[in-house]
């Protein structure tokens, strides 16, 4: 009866080892199953430029991504897409508007297809420096301006400390003063503060998306373009433009742009990381892109392009005033600058 008792222990205590067992391996199943799921992120992003990616702006982007990713571990991913691979900005923009799950580097010269006001931000010598651009950020006026995109025409700005540097007229013949744009065919944004910004300065505006630059410029669709620096290397422009006129007439600033509806969508602590992550990553590349600018420079005269310093500023400035005038936007500046606590 004992040995009896004993075989009946062992079979039980073998039974319930393999049952244990199973068991075991079906919580095992089940924790890698939800791990995997919830490796997933649940929000994913994708965020169109028109740039290459060879452009400061693609790393910075990727960097703020990263970021983003790391803050909410790794429950909100942003896709970035280099040289309008999504699509064309304008029609990004409207994407945007019905709420779909994609993001645009943009300017305020778009944005003032919905708002005309803050297209001022884009106008000719309006500010001067990456600080200048921050000291926006403040403003009662502005901050109407972006809750209007937002409440009005869906459209979330999460930063606009993303500054590219100064435009320039590139062109095949040197350019002092505005009368040496006279006649000559000059690429700028289909947006009207550029459109009329490249015809105060004396120039005729052409519109063409980004990636058109190079083949208008080889066809003769167009005579030149207004570009920063950093644009000539990433586009390879030194092959069809010859000269560098450093008239500064924009200083360009840009806005990450997503859909306001998304947006409302996620968490409140992802909405601050959001917008955390971009005005830091915007401003490290502004900066970065600021410091490097010498550099490129000096690259793009090894290239064979002659840089024209000595331009008629004044000429040009006064030139501009036009295109504030015409837009009805001279007040709107006025405005900002006694805000700012600066004169025109």
């Amino acid at each position: 009866m004992k040995a009896a008792v004993c075989r009946f222990e062992k079979k039980g205590v073998g039974s319930m080892s393999r049952k244990l067992s199973a068991v075991m391996l079906l919580v095992a199943l089940v924790v890698l199953a939800g791990t995997s799921v919830d490796a997933q992120p649940r929000y994913v992003l994708r965020f169109n430029h028109v740039l290459g990616p060879n452009h400061p702006y693609h790393a910075g982007l990727e960097r703020w991504a990263e970021r983003v990713f790391e803050r909410t571990n790794g429950d909100l991913q942003i896709l970035v897409f280099h040289s309008s691979q999504l699509g064309v900005e304008e029609d990004i923009l409207e994407q945007i508007r019905q709420g779909v799950p994609v993001g645009q580097n943009t300017d305020s010269a778009r944005l003032a297809n919905y708002v005309p006001a803050i297209g001022v931000m884009n106008g000719p010598y309006f500010v001067e420096s990456i600080e200048d651009v921050v000291a926006l950020k403040d403003l009662p006026v502005v901050q109407g301006w972006i809750d209007e995109l937002a409440e009005k025409y869906g459209i979330r700005v999460l930063s606009f400390t993303w500054v590219q540097g100064f435009r320039h007229f590139m062109t095949n013949k040197p350019i002092r003063h505005p009368s040496d744009l006279a006649g000559l065919r000059i690429r700028t944004p289909p947006a009207p503060i550029w459109q009329e910004s490249v015809r105060a300065l004396g120039a005729v505006p052409t519109a063409l998306n980004f990636g058109d630059i190079y083949p208008g410029l080889q066809q003769g669709a167009v005579d030149g373009a207004e570009l920063v620096y950093d644009n000539i290397i990433d586009g390879s422009l030194y092959e069809v433009l010859k000269y560098v006129n450093e008239t500064g007439h924009f200083l360009l600033i840009n806005f990450e742009v997503i859909s306001e509806q998304w947006f409302r969508s996620l968490p409140e602590e992802y909405q601050q990381i959001l917008v955390e992550e971009a005005d830091r990553a915007g401003l490290e590349t502004s900066y970065a892109i600021q410091e490097n600018t010498a550099r490129v420079k000096e690259e793009v005269q090894r290239l064979g392009m002659t840089i024209v310093e000595d331009v008629d500023l004044e000429a040009f400035r006064i030139a501009g005033e036009a295109a504030y005038e015409r837009l009805g936007l001279a007040e709107v500046r006025a405005e900002l600058y006694r805000q700012l606590g600066r004169t025109p």
